[in-house]
């Protein structure tokens, strides 16, 4: 029987690519020597504030060497899923969904938890439960901007309310929030509602409609995003109303900050996109690597009128 030599350095060499072998597959994912991937798909781009989560996202993750793909769903839950499907099938490390409906996009949480991977929802919330959510309590937007409303018409008038894109968490929870305080202020009347879907040009359209039907009937409206809130006010100031009708929306992006400043728009609820954004990467490379992470994080808003917009100018 030959027993062939092999050289020293081929000896060594097939001895090291065993033992790095070994340590692929002992530390999975997370190696240390491998840049971790993390994708997000967002509920729209068109959307202000939800770029501006992304943005933070995009920071976030520069700051920590990871690599983000962000993609966008333009709404529709089932691209949303399927953006998912996509991820699994490039074995991203961990996944982001800024969810497009509750129940609808629920299917893309259940895929990512079977796959083994950690899925973070940030800002909006499905049935299915993730690996975390980091965001805030919608209920709460609403109640903080129909208490001012409330508080500023005296407990008595007519009030429209504009929904953002139905189904999805923020809009349930807004209605919510804003029906309790309703109900708890009897001399209030939801003279109308309807859906303008998150959508600046959509309001305006629905604010004049609402203009034409109710004219000086309407004391306050409440639109669930700036976005709509500033589609309302432009229709206002166009009828003449600006000045008769109170408008308060929620999330204090840069154009609402500034026309409350102005005093276009009479207040908005802060909604912090930079925290939303900076701990939802925290909580998926925490999670892809195996370590602690907080399971709800919840981050406060905070009423911004006339008085306090200076904080929050930058």
């Amino acid at each position: 029987m030959k027993h062939i030599l092999l050289p020293g350095f081929l000896f060594l060499s097939i001895l090291l690519s065993g033992c790095n072998q070994s340590k692929n597959d002992d530390s999975g994912k997370a190696d240390s020597g491998k840049k971790l991937v993390i994708g997000a798909t967002m509920l729209s781009m068109q959307n202000e504030f939800v770029v501006n989560v992304a943005d933070e996202m995009e920071a976030k993750a520069k700051e920590l060497g990871v690599e983000l793909i962000v993609v966008d769903a333009e709404r529709s839950s089932l691209k949303q899923v399927e953006q998912v499907e996509s991820f699994i099938a490039q074995g991203v490390d961990a996944i982001i969904l800024n969810p497009c409906e509750v129940e609808a996009s629920s299917p893309a949480v259940k895929l990512a938890m079977d796959a083994r991977i950690p899925i973070i929802n940030v800002n909006s919330e499905t049935t299915a439960k993730p690996t975390a959510f980091v965001g805030s309590d919608d209920t709460e937007s609403a109640r903080i901007a129909m208490k001012y409303i409330a508080e500023k018409l005296g407990g008595k008038g007519n009030v429209i309310m504009m929904h953002g894109y139905m189904g999805q968490a923020a809009q349930i929870k807004r209605d919510q929030g804003a029906k309790e305080i309703l109900k708890a202020n009897p001399g209030l009347k939801l003279l109308a509602e309807q859906t303008g879907e998150w959508d600046r040009a959509k309001a305006m359209s629905l604010t004049e409609n609402w203009i034409q039907s109710y004219g000086s009937k309407i004391n306050a409206i409440f639109a669930q995003n700036d976005e709509m809130g500033m589609g309302a006010v432009k229709a206002l100031e166009s009828a003449g109303l600006k000045g008769k009708v109170l408008v308060v929306s929620v999330d204090a992006i840069p154009d609402a900050l500034q026309a409350v400043k102005k005093g276009t728009l009479d207040a908005t609820v802060f909604q912090n996109a930079k925290e939303q954004g900076s701990k939802s990467i925290e909580a998926a490379v925490k999670a892809a690597k195996g370590e602690k992470f907080e399971k709800e994080l919840l981050i406060p808003f905070q009423l911004v009128t006339k008085e306090n917009v200076g904080e929050f100018l930058k």
